[in-house]
C-alpha cells in the first residue's frame, strides 16, 4: 500500500497520460512495450487490443512489471473487457480525458468489442521523489 504522499507523487506523475514499460511474460521470455497508461488509486489503465499478444501473455501469467520515471512495480494484469460497456464507463470517461490528444486519431475502432481497458493492480514497487524512496 502506498504512503499518502507516495500517492500524491504518483497522482501528480501519472495520473495523466503517460508512457510506460509494461512487461509481460512468455514461456519465460520477457516481452517489453511502452504504453499509454493513466494511473489512479494504485493501478494503471490502458486502452488495448483484446487480441494483442500483452493480452494473450496476461492470460497465461497475469503477474507484469512497469517501469516509469523514477517508478518501477509489478502488478496483476486485469482484462476489464471491453471499453465501451457499462461497468466501464466511470474509469473509460477518465481515459478519454486523459488521452484526449490522440483518442480519435483512427488508432482506436471503439465500436470494436475487442477494444478493451487493461488494468494493472499494483502489488509492489519503487518511487523515488527527490532523493526519498518510497517502497509499497
Amino acid at each position: 500500500m502506498l504512503s499518502e504522499e507516495a500517492e500524491k507523487i504518483m497522482t501528480e506523475r501519472f495520473g495523466k497520460d503517460t508512457v510506460i514499460a509494461l512487461a509481460t511474460i512468455e514461456k519465460e521470455i520477457p516481452y517489453v512495450r511502452y504504453v499509454n497508461a493513466y494511473y489512479e488509486n494504485g493501478a494503471f489503465y490502458i486502452i488495448t487490443y483484446a487480441l494483442s499478444n500483452k493480452i494473450r501473455h496476461m492470460k497465461q501469467n497475469p503477474t507484469v512489471a512497469i517501469a516509469g520515471e523514477w517508478f518501477t512495480a509489478h502488478g496483476k494484469g486485469v482484462n476489464l473487457g471491453y471499453f465501451g460497456k457499462k461497468e466501464n464507463q466511470m474509469i473509460a470517461n477518465k481515459l478519454k480525458n486523459a488521452f484526449a490528444e490522440w483518442i480519435d486519431n483512427g488508432h482506436n475502432n471503439f465500436d470494436d468489442e475487442n477494444t478493451i481497458i487493461f488494468c494493472v493492480e499494483l502489488t509492489d514497487g519503487v518511487l523515488f521523489s527527490h532523493g526519498t524512496k518510497y517502497e509499497f
